[in-house]
């Protein structure tokens, strides 16, 4: 288990960017894949996106969020962000950030899980 930190959720305007941040307490954090899965109302669990460990580290993003939001980490700050950009009501949802030792293969599972972020978007 691996104690994960989400932070900088919150209310933006239609059009408006957000970076939501997930600090990970655990070393070493390359050795762990991450992702990001969100939940609407309504709706079933969703993955958004996911940093794989297959030789290179490999991204891999849901088509509905492809071009539009960046996932990315920084290791030396044990820390994965998620840039949406251009975000629109139908984003709105609880993100939640993931991460899984080892992890080789793209999922929306990950065997530890940050509390979840609430982004809301005003149109």
């Amino acid at each position: 288990q691996v104690q994960l930190l989400e932070s900088f959720g919150g209310l933006v305007l239609a059009g408006g960017p957000l970076r939501l941040s997930c600090a990970a307490f655990v070393r070493p954090f390359s050795s762990y894949g991450v992702g990001w899965v969100r939940h609407a109302s309504g709706n079933e669990l969703e993955f958004v996106a996911a940093i794989i460990l297959s030789g290179v580290c490999s991204t891999y993003y849901a088509n509905s969020v492809k071009v539009r939001f960046i996932f990315s980490r920084d290791n030396s700050k044990n820390t994965v962000y998620l840039k949406m950009n251009r975000l629109k009501p139908e984003h709105k949802a609880v993100y939640y950030c993931g991460a899984t030792r080892g992890l080789t293969n793209m999922t929306s599972q990950f065997s530890s899980w940050g509390q979840g972020n609430q982004v809301t978007v005003s149109s």
